[in-house]
């Protein structure tokens, strides 16, 4: 299983902006001297789709159409509306910060892992994280060092979205717990939710890093390595939530 879940992720590398674009455009090069209205074609699609994917404009408008949930409201939010927080992982790390001394939360983990400890501390409900290995360690170790919170539960055994809520449900019911605060990037939210009800949990979705509305003048249009990482991201969510329908209706996997 851990073979097709790697397999997964490379194919997601090959596929995905910039990977594929990429190699659109290396074929279309090769193919010059064969077949060179094709290749012409090739070249133009995968240059083009490139830039405009790099641009702020089509980026922040990807974005909004994986965004499925409003923020949670703070001045409601509180033990009565769930019994426990939940971070996903994702978003990346570093196995050893030598300016920590152990493991720490890159950009966006951090941004997750920040808002899961602003909730944690105005409803002073418990805390699971939930990642892959060393993933999960710097999940928690961030929570302490930065935050001041230690986790409850730490779920390490978690490669994909799917087998987040799976752990996560599991061991949250141990101590019965129905409901909770599921903390992840807005464009991560409705894949994660329709993983954790599946796995048998209510949810209040808590979404960050939301997109404000982008304001078009020349820097909109032009390229920058931020814009296609999000419209990376983006484009993944979509596939994503396609694949975890298709798995869904045929039962080729589900939560047991």
């Amino acid at each position: 299983m851990l073979r097709l879940l790697r397999l997964k992720t490379a194919l997601k590398t090959v596929v995905l902006p910039p990977g594929g674009l990429i190699l659109l455009s290396v074929l279309g090069v090769f193919l010059l001297n064969r077949r060179p209205r094709l290749a012409r074609v090739c070249v133009a699609l995968g240059l083009g789709s490139l830039w405009l994917l790099s641009t702020p404009l089509v980026a922040d408008g990807l974005t909004k159409l994986t965004e499925h949930y409003p923020p949670v409201d703070g001045a409601t939010v509180g033990p009565t509306v769930a019994q426990a927080i939940v971070i996903l992982g994702g978003g990346g790390q570093r196995k050893f910060a030598p300016e920590y001394g152990g493991a720490a939360a890159e950009p966006v983990m951090l941004e997750r892992l920040s808002y899961g400890a602003y909730l944690a501390r105005k409803t002073q409900l418990p805390v699971l994280v939930t990642g892959w290995h060393i993933e999960a360690d710097a999940m928690s170790e961030t929570l302490q060092r930065i935050f001041g919170i230690t986790p409850r539960w730490v779920d390490d055994a978690a490669y994909d979205t799917f087998q987040n809520a799976t752990n996560s449900v599991r061991l949250l019911q141990a101590d019965g717990i129905k409901r909770i605060l599921l903390v992840t990037n807005s464009t991560h939210m409705w894949r994660s939710v329709h993983e954790f009800t599946a796995a048998g949990i209510d949810v209040v979705p808590a979404p960050t890093g939301m997109r404000t509305a982008t304001f078009i003048d020349v820097l909109s249009l032009l390229p920058n390595c931020d814009a296609l990482a999000r419209s990376q991201i983006a484009i993944n969510e979509m596939l994503g939530e396609q694949v975890r329908r298709f798995l869904a209706a045929t039962h080729l996997r589900h939560h047991g």
